[in-house]
């Protein structure tokens, strides 16, 4: 403890802040102990490409630049200061097409001995980003019409998107067996209020992913990141944390911090709502030990559970972690 698997930098990221080295210095001020490096996997459709990406004149090609960059950069700084933070070299996932998963495993394959880990996350649901903005979002759904199939039961059409969602989500999940499942419930951002109990065809869905990604021992992120966006819970709500409790998946920390600004923000706010569901046990992805005979993910790291009371570590008692606006 204290521990993030999730972030970003301005540096290789266009809707983040500031260099990869300011993220570093900020977790370390903040007394981090473990801190995940995690860019975005590049896209390679220009139509795929964000505003800020097109403004700055990037490409497919120069987005596949740009994240061995950061590669190249993150090992930098995980040699340069191990002596004050343990930094783990990652990425997150897309998931727009198959093509998308074709290259992420040509890319797991050639920099296999760069990439420590996986956080696995969708952001868009048939092409769309459902995280962008709410119109984009709306486009999204309004995609989905409702079903009348005398031999199927009726599927509205955001049964039908949440559908989708988990569906992508799932084969994301069996191909790449993330070590950390990114903002689960994602696809309700905009609805924080939906209960995915309220949709069959969603729920089944949901309950065979948490329940696949549970048997091979991945990590469910609290994801500090909902909080900022004007939820009162992170990432995944209530429902999905129980769900989740229920069928004996574990539960890790991310900030998601976009730059040296999100790092640890809202960290004291997640702890209360933690505390509040009464979540007892914390994981962290680590380096095995030598003669380390236990669980180990396929690239090579392990999950170690936070030995104590994960609310009483010092960290929680720091200044620097007063509540963030």
């Amino acid at each position: 403890m204290p521990f993030s698997h999730h972030s970003h930098s301005g540096q290789f990221c266009k809707h983040a802040k500031g260099t990869l080295e300011e993220v570093v210095l900020e977790a370390i001020k903040q007394g981090f102990r473990v801190y995940g490096l995690t860019e975005h996997v590049p896209r390679y459709s220009l139509d795929h490409l964000y505003p800020e990406e097109i403004e700055a004149g990037l490409s497919p090609v120069s987005l596949m630049k740009q994240f061995t960059d950061f590669l190249d950069e993150a090992h930098k700084l995980k040699s340069a200061y191990a002596s004050q933070i343990t930094l783990l070299v990652g990425l997150e996932t897309e998931h727009i097409t198959e093509h998308d998963l074709d290259m992420l495993s040509s890319i797991l394959s050639e920099h296999s001995n760069r990439i420590e880990y996986i956080v696995g996350s969708v952001h868009h649901v048939h092409g769309l980003p459902i995280d962008f903005d709410r119109a984009t979002f709306d486009d999204a759904l309004r995609r989905f019409v409702p079903t009348i199939d005398a031999d199927t039961p009726c599927a509205s059409h955001t049964d039908q998107f949440l559908s989708a969602y988990f569906d992508a989500q799932y084969t994301l999940l069996k191909r790449f067996r993330p070590e950390i499942i990114g903002h689960l419930d994602l696809c309700r951002l905009y609805n924080p209020g939906l209960r995915f109990s309220e949709y069959p065809n969603a729920y089944k869905r949901l309950e065979r992913n948490i329940s696949f990604a549970t048997s091979y021992g991945a990590l469910f992120e609290f994801n500090a990141a909902a909080l900022r966006k004007g939820w009162d819970t992170c990432y995944p709500g209530r429902d999905v944390v129980e769900l989740i409790h229920a069928l004996g998946g574990r539960f890790t920390l991310s900030d998601d911090s976009h730059g040296p600004q999100g790092v640890g923000q809202k960290y004291p706010e997640m702890r209360d709502y933690l505390r509040g569901l009464r979540v007892s046990e914390l994981w962290f992805l680590s380096c095995p030990a030598d003669g380390d005979v236990g669980y180990n993910f396929e690239r090579g790291l392990t999950a170690t559970r936070v030995s104590g009371e994960w609310w009483n570590d010092r960290f929680w008692k720091c200044e620097s972690q007063t509540v963030q606006h």
